[in-house]
């Protein structure tokens, strides 16, 4: 009976998972409460990156997260936290999109793609997530659910 919950559990997490951007699942864990949790990577579809950011939601342990990717203007795809260097600890420390900029939704700050990762030591500027921190095929950048949790805390709080 534990199994075939086990299963199920997996089956409809699969389903929810399978939104916007792909998930690569490993075997679902069993936590001391009981509670099935699945461990996923965040896998984004190279076919979905534009040259206006698309942002992909993610939970990981409980802390909503976003993600987002953006081609810059020599077709580079970037990955970011959505969430700023600076302004994070306000909880709005997030951007939007507006047109092919990215705006802080705490201090205003407008840049462009080319922008992202420029400012790695701070700054109105999201956390960048480097192409080492990531694998790139032809077909879809993976960013490892081990990475994401590394990250949980720089969303706290994050409204």
């Amino acid at each position: 009976m534990k199994r075939m919950v086990l299963a199920m559990t997996a089956a409809v997490l699969s389903l929810m998972l399978s939104g916007c951007a792909n998930t690569k699942q490993e075997e679902p864990q069993e936590t001391a409460s009981g509670v099935t949790a699945v461990k996923a990577d965040l896998v984004i579809p190279v076919s979905e990156v534009t040259e206006t950011a698309k942002f992909y939601p993610v939970t990981v342990d409980g802390t909503d997260m976003e993600v987002f990717a953006v081609k810059d203007s020599e077709g580079k795809i970037r990955t970011a936290f959505n969430t700023c260097q600076s302004c994070y600890t306000s909880g709005n420390g997030r951007y939007a999109a507006e047109g092919t900029d990215l705006v802080c939704q705490n201090c205003g700050f407008h840049f462009t793609a080319d922008q992202v990762g420029a400012n790695a030591n701070g700054g109105c500027s999201p956390w960048a997530i480097s192409v080492d921190e990531r694998t790139d095929t032809e077909e879809s950048i993976t960013i490892s659910y081990e990475f994401l949790e590394s990250a949980r805390s720089i969303f706290a709080n994050w409204k």
